[in-house]
């Protein structure tokens, strides 16, 4: 006869299984920090495409390349603003 000493092999009826650990809290202002890398990137790409075009077609490759290095820099802003935030995490949830 084989004994099984596993911790589930007889559960006790009217038992509840322990609490599940709350979730950690979200990274505070993970969308602001997602966002400034897409613009800081995607402006950067298109003022190299804009720079790249002027060389055929210097009016298209103008028109191209300054509304990406506005984005760009809109995004390194951002950068600023962010350094500037305040952290929401309480000392109960930082480890």
């Amino acid at each position: 006869m084989a004994i099984n000493n596993s911790p589930n092999a007889n559960p006790t009826p009217n038992t509840t299984p322990p609490a599940a650990k709350p979730p950690k809290p979200p990274k505070p202002h993970a969308r602001l920090e997602k966002w400034i890398w897409i613009l800081i990137y995607g402006g950067l790409f298109v003022m190299i495409l804009g720079i790249a075009t002027g060389r055929t077609d210097a009016a298209l490759g103008w028109a191209i390349a300054v509304p990406g290095a506005v984005v760009a820099a809109v995004g390194f802003v951002l950068i600023y603003v962010r350094s500037r935030l305040p952290n929401d995490v309480t000392p109960d949830t930082k480890k």
